[in-house]
């Protein structure tokens, strides 16, 4: 994406916009948090509505010596930024771009790293906690939390029965061997230790709890029924998945001979959320719980800690994978409830676009992940015909693309009834019209509405 459009879409986890140069101060934080978190890039000669007013042009080599400096001397490790500039509409504007290092956490100086460590949330740069730290070391170390043991608690005193019950319905062998081989419990001096992960998928801590609640409506004011559900992580899944679907439409219709009932959002789209929700969420944080709204319009999954800090949201949905919980991503891969990683959100949307539903809408907000499944079914093709008939053959594209934003030249040509050459003709004016953009490679991106 071209600076011209990261400007447009506004400051998010990896841009920082500022009409001058800031602060020693705040230069340094930000870079901090950017080297700490998903790499970003801090640009100078943007006023807070987006317009862009460009910077002097006068002693810019000293400038740029100067941000040099002071990253070096405010930010530990070291941190070293690409600092150039880029030219819009005759405008200078001044980028300083930096990447995540592989010394995290970095910290300024003056603070020390208990006190000096800040992250990316959202818009804004966070100082982080001291969990927040010891996950950033863990990450250095590539060590997730869930593979750490756990020294307190008296690994003869678990019930395992959930873990070798689950097993057994896949008809698959479990035994303390196979338990080592999937780290959920490591041996110490002749000791058998439990890690978090099995902790975690036996529901021992208190926070490992999904709180579902259906709404009255499509505000949080008034709820029609409320469940707690912590238990093992197995059993959490199966109680919060019929949870939904008591709450969700059931439809039926005749194939052939018999009557076939189906949920209005398909079980798979809704287990595959509820999957990535129980072993992806940061279960350092022990203030928080997953959370699960049903309302009139949409189906909500919360759940906290964010993405990974080294990764964004549109590298997600351009397939790729980063586990923050290795252990249990690789007993739900062990149980087949995982098919592949990096699927999981391109499967979710294409369930729902099968069944004739908008795709759900993915977001970070702060520190969580939120999915929001839209109850509203789209119009028949019908209906979705007689709509567009009068529409000329790029409104027609657009229209397709705002349904499905992974749609291929081929189904486009199909659905407009236009040769593949065609339609490649139409989007390459529609991109030069700036209505829409490619994001990623031709074969694996999707598509954007730039201008609706």
């Amino acid at each position: 994406m071209n600076i011209l459009n990261l400007i447009k879409y506004g400051e998010n986890k990896t841009l920082e916009l500022k009409k001058e140069l800031p602060s020693n101060d705040s230069i340094a934080k930000t870079i901090v948090a950017f080297s700490n978190t998903s790499g970003g890039k801090l640009i100078i000669g943007v006023r807070d509505d987006l317009v862009v007013i460009g910077i002097d042009d006068k002693n810019l080599f000293e400038l740029k010596d100067k941000l040099a400096s002071i990253i070096y001397d405010s930010c530990y490790p070291n941190i070293l930024p690409e600092i150039y500039t880029v030219t819009i509409d005759n405008k200078l504007l001044l980028i300083i771009e930096v990447f995540r290092g592989n010394l995290i956490p970095y910290y300024l100086k003056k603070e020390g790293k208990n006190s000096g460590t800040y992250l990316r949330l959202g818009t804004t740069n966070r100082k982080a906690s001291f969990e927040n730290i010891l996950e950033l070391e863990r990450q250095r170390n590539h060590i997730s939390y869930d593979e750490e043991i756990n020294y307190d608690v008296d690994f003869n005193s678990l019930d395992l029965t959930p873990i070798y019950k689950e097993f057994e319905q896949q008809n698959k062998t479990i035994d303390i061997n196979k338990l080592k081989n999937l780290k959920l419990i490591k041996e110490e001096h002749s000791k058998l230790y439990a890690t978090n992960a099995l902790l975690i998928a036996l529901g021992y801590y208190e926070h490992c709890e999904v709180k579902c609640a259906r709404f009255k409506g499509t505000t949080m004011e008034i709820f029609i029924d409320k469940k707690e559900y912590k238990t093992d992580i197995f059993s959490i899944l199966n109680s919060v998945l019929s949870f939904i679907q008591n709450h969700i439409n059931l439809r039926g219709e005749i194939k052939g001979l018999y009557r076939v009932d189906t949920y209005e959002i398909p079980t798979e789209a809704l287990r595959e959320a509820l999957i990535n929700a129980l072993i992806h969420r940061d279960y350092t944080n022990y203030g928080r719980d997953i959370k699960v709204g049903i309302y009139d319009d949409i189906v909500n999954i919360v759940s906290p800690g964010g993405l990974p800090h080294n990764i964004t949201l549109e590298d997600i949905q351009n397939g790729r994978s980063e586990i923050r919980n290795k252990v249990l991503a690789n007993l739900f891969r062990e149980l087949e409830l995982i098919e592949k990683w990096g699927t999981g959100i391109n499967r979710i949307k294409r369930l729902c676009i099968e069944n004739n539903l908008q795709e759900p809408i993915f977001s970070e907000k702060n520190d969580f992940i939120d999915i929001e499944f839209l109850r509203k079914e789209l119009k028949t093709t019908q209906e979705t015909t007689q709509e567009t008939f009068k529409l000329t053959t790029k409104e027609k594209i657009l229209k397709y693309i705002k349904v499905n934003k992974n749609i291929t030249r081929e189904e486009l040509a199909t659905l407009v009834d236009i040769s593949a050459n065609g339609v490649k003709q139409h989007l390459s004016n529609l991109k030069k019209e700036n209505k829409i953009m490619r994001i990623g490679s031709t074969k694996a991106g999707y598509w954007e509405i730039v201008d609706e």
